[in-house]
Parts: structure tokens; sequence; C-alpha cells
């Protein structure tokens, strides 16, 4: 799992173009692109990966994180 988190004006401008851009990756299998209606300004690309997430270059200001999935149900 990859998540890119970005906030303010633009930001969901901003993170449709990087979803748009994760869609010719390796091992891309499919994301979201998240808005918060309790935080309004804030955004966020959850994207799934069949291999290791690969290096990903974010726009600038964008904060990412990668994650393992341990235990699913």
């Amino acid at each position: 799992m990859h998540y890119a988190e970005a906030r303010g004006d633009g930001a969901e401008a901003l993170l449709r173009g990087f979803l748009g851009g994760l869609l010719n990756c390796p091992g891309f299998l499919g994301a979201e692109l998240l808005g918060s209606p309790g935080q309004p300004g804030l955004y966020l690309v959850a994207s799934r990966w069949a291999t290791e997430v690969p290096e990903l270059s974010v726009p600038g200001g964008v904060k990412a994180w990668s994650f393992e999935v341990l235990t699913e149900a």
C-alpha cells in the first residue's frame, strides 16, 4: 500500500495528476482519491500494488508513506 497526502488549495488537482501517473506503473493494482468531509482541503491517494511499491516521484509538498500488508480479514 502507498499513501500520498496533500492539503490546501490545489491539493485535489495535484493528487488527481499523481493518480493518473500511477496507471502505467508496473505492479499497480488500483487506487482511490479520497477527500475528508471533516477536514476540508485534505486529500489522500491510497494505492495498492501487486509487488513492492516502486520508487514513486510525488509532487512537491505531498507527504507519502508505504506500508506492507501484514494481515487481511
